[in-house]
């Protein structure tokens, strides 16, 4: 079985994640989506609420490839042989990515040879999302319905409302 891993903080799901989700599922039998906790990137969005987003978005995919949905507080590598991944799925937005995900991919096989890095590179019609931005727009007023899909739109809005 093909185990394939795809880390990040989610906060929140873009369409950009999801693009490359949906594309990920087609290279593997099964998909583990790592929410990691984070905590010094300050999320929005708990670690809990992050985890039922991204299976709420990714539920329809499970008809392509099985996929899991697991927090993790550890480092990647040990994460990774927890699963039984042998692959590191990344998505690359622009060369700024590239050169960090290149220095990470570069540590992480001096840690264990055995698990590949596989990127992704985005739908150009994705390449300018981040949720950093995607937050920033929606506290300030704009209209991020063009970056997330509707759930995640109508909960981030709820969300920036509250606080």
């Amino acid at each position: 079985m093909r185990i394939g891993l795809y880390p990040g903080t989610f906060d929140p799901v873009t369409n950009g994640h999801l693009d490359i989700i949906g594309r990920a599922v087609k290279l593997v039998d099964r998909l583990v989506i790592g929410v990691a906790v984070n905590i010094g990137k300050g999320p929005l969005f708990s670690l809990d609420e992050r985890v039922e987003m991204v299976r709420r978005e990714t539920a329809h995919l499970t008809r392509i490839a099985e996929i899991e949905v697991r927090p993790f507080d550890s480092l990647l590598m040990h994460f990774a042989r927890e699963v039984g991944a042998q692959m590191i799925v990344r998505g690359l937005r622009a060369v700024a990515d590239f050169e960090y995900e290149f220095q990470m991919t570069a540590m992480n096989q001096q840690l264990d040879r055995e698990i590949e890095t596989v990127f992704l590179m985005a739908d150009p019609r994705h390449q300018a999302i981040a949720s950093r931005l995607v937050k920033e727009i929606a506290a300030l007023g704009g209209d991020v319905h063009k970056f997330v899909p509707p759930g995640v739109a109508e909960q981030l809005l709820g969300k920036l409302a509250k606080s």
